[in-house]
């Protein structure tokens, strides 16, 4: 596969950790972006190192959006210019219509949606004009089937999901932009929410948790599969978004 340069933020750990891994193994150099889990970045670079690829670690706080251009600026700067650009990194609070403040509300928009916009503006303008590009989102199945429960991230998912198409026609020929939709793939990290894990299964048709694998070879392909597949968003989550 050709080699690319990619920016993943949230890379340092769970699942973007696993998409930084993947795409180092298929022949990418990666710019690992982490806010708080710094030892945690820098362990995900020694392996993409020991794989024979590139990896350097850079820190933003994704809420501080109008720094966000110089964090794709240093990528470059490190590593090259891009190639693809993966916004995986989001904010998951457990609120609903009632506990949701104007302060939750406004965090989740600007790490969850307004944070990939920036970001996708920035990596596309810096592309050079003969060059292609591509944007993965990484969704949730609730981003189309929005419910009651963690009101302000579903929300920014659903809308992030309407910009992956909205942007997928805006950046056209030049850049493909999809997404990435995922379901039960790992135990939520917050210890409130494990007493809901058998529910959580019980609603999936495939009736288990994803296996890892299942989805690094999704985030692949759309990483270096058919250029033509542009505005696509792709679910793996065993079918939990038609219950």
């Amino acid at each position: 596969m050709q080699s690319q340069n990619i920016l993943i933020t949230g890379a340092g750990r769970r699942i973007g950790r696993e998409l930084a891994l993947a795409a180092a193994q298929a022949g990418a150099n990666v710019a690992i972006h982490y806010h708080t889990s710094a030892e945690s970045a820098a362990q995900t670079a020694q392996e993409i190192r020991s794989l024979g690829r590139k990896a350097v670690t850079l820190c933003a706080d994704l809420a501080q959006v109008e720094q966000l251009p110089a964090l794709v600026e240093m990528a470059e700067r490190e590593l090259g210019h891009l190639s693809a650009l993966v916004n995986n990194a989001s904010i998951f609070e457990p609120l609903d219509w009632e506990t949701t403040t104007l302060e939750d509300w406004e965090r989740h928009l600007r790490v969850n949606l307004t944070a990939p916009f920036v970001l996708s503006q920035a990596f596309a303008r810096r592309l050079e004009p003969a060059a292609s590009g591509r944007i993965i989102n990484i969704l949730d199945w609730r981003a189309l089937r929005p419910g009651a429960d963690h009101l302000p991230y579903t929300i920014s998912k659903a809308a992030l999901a309407a910009l992956t198409r909205s942007l997928a026609q805006a950046l056209a020929p030049q850049v493909t932009v999809n997404g990435l939709a995922l379901g039960a793939i790992l135990p939520p990290a917050d210890q409130n929410t494990t007493k809901n894990l058998s529910h959580l299964l019980a609603n999936v048709p495939a009736a288990r948790w994803a296996n890892m694998d299942e989805v690094t070879a999704a985030f692949v392909f759309l990483l270096y599969g058919p250029a033509y597949i542009t505005g696509e968003i792709l679910h793996i989550d065993g079918g939990r978004h038609l219950v």
